[in-house]
């Protein structure tokens, strides 16, 4: 039952993030957004939603220190995902469409978005990881903290919305939810109204919490039946579950020739994971965002992050240029980690 639930889950997923790419794309030309507001923020965000949800459950609603510890583990699991395993799975999507496309697995991005980004991204992570350096007292040293990662959040958002939106490149496929809306469907085929266009978002992203939900509660019975350790649960298998929306998303934008959305959904994620998450575990489990001997395991996931990101980034600031085979690298560090877990867990390190 577990593996039928797990396949019905991604097929809700994938169905979500088929509408939701579609629906997105339509309300940014809606608002004349630029390509990075619309990728690296309005869809980074909601494709967020469903991991999110882990830290914020475990960490505000409840308030044993098992729960704050896994709480943590999803939110130092989201970037590390989003920088390793989600690249890898773009990466091999961009190398099995690059016989079609005309530049091969060159992927055609907005290089000044993605940096962008990445800037954010390396400070952000970099403030949110010394956090877990300060003494447990005084508490308001991790609040100040809390309220900077609060602000670059928001600076970051104001820079991709102040961004003007070129020329949009091409017709958008029609609006799934269009002939819903049967008047203005009659009246313009074309082009649907931004009323239409929002609900089509909005069911989009239930959908799509909706899946995660269902997987991560399949796979957590899967690791229950196979006796799979929690920290093992917490740091990967949870993760992974719960960053499929951006993955899915990424991959359907590639094959459709839109790497920048692609990659900015990716990045921009990786963005608010870094900030909104671990100003929630700042505030209100700021004891168990420390780094000691319990938390050296969960802490070396965002090193291993950092240098999964300079590895893939900084070649692409300095040329100009993304190749689909340089993210295949991703799974280097992600296979690196797992090892290092699944060390920890059988007791070969402590």
């Amino acid at each position: 039952m577990d593996l039928l639930a797990l396949g019905a889950a991604l097929i809700v997923i994938l169905v979500g993030a088929s509408l939701f790419t579609n629906g997105i794309e339509w309300f940014g030309r809606k608002l004349n957004l630029a390509e990075g507001a619309v990728g690296s923020v309005l869809a980074a965000i909601g494709t967020a939603l469903p991991e999110t949800m882990i830290p914020v459950i475990a960490i505000v609603f409840s308030s044993s220190a098992s729960s704050h510890e896994v709480g943590v583990g999803a939110i130092l699991g989201a970037p590390f995902m989003l920088s390793t395993l989600a690249m890898f799975v773009t990466g091999l999507t961009v190398v099995w469409v690059a016989r079609r496309r005309p530049t091969g697995d060159a992927m055609q991005i907005d290089t000044a978005v993605l940096g962008h980004d990445v800037r954010y991204f390396g400070i952000a992570y970099a403030l949110a990881i010394a956090a877990a350096f300060l003494p447990l007292e005084p508490v308001w040293l991790k609040w100040i903290v809390a309220l900077v990662l609060l602000s670059i959040y928001a600076w970051y958002v104001k820079g991709h919305f102040e961004a003007d939106a070129k020329e949009h490149a091409g017709d958008l496929d029609e609006l799934r939810f269009h002939k819903l809306d049967r008047s203005a469907h009659r009246d313009d085929p074309a082009t649907p109204r931004l009323r239409i266009v929002t609900v089509q978002v909005l069911f989009a992203l239930g959908l799509i919490v909706l899946g995660a939900v269902f997987f991560v509660d399949a796979v957590t019975d899967l690791a229950t039946q196979l006796s799979l350790d929690s920290v093992l649960l917490a740091l990967v298998i949870a993760p992974v579950a719960t960053e499929l929306p951006e993955t899915f998303n990424s991959v359907i934008w590639v094959r459709q020739g839109k790497d920048t959305l692609a990659m900015g959904n990716i990045t921009g994620a990786m963005v608010f994971q870094s900030t909104i998450p671990t100003v929630v575990a700042l505030l209100f489990a700021s004891g168990a965002w420390v780094v000691n001997e319990a938390s050296y395991i969960a802490f070396a996931s965002a090193a291993i992050a950092f240098i999964a990101t300079a590895v893939i980034f900084v070649p692409m600031v300095r040329h100009g240029t993304l190749h689909g085979t340089r993210l295949l690298l991703g799974i280097l560090f992600y296979g690196a980690y797992l090892a290092l877990v699944l060390a920890s867990v059988s007791g070969v390190v402590g």
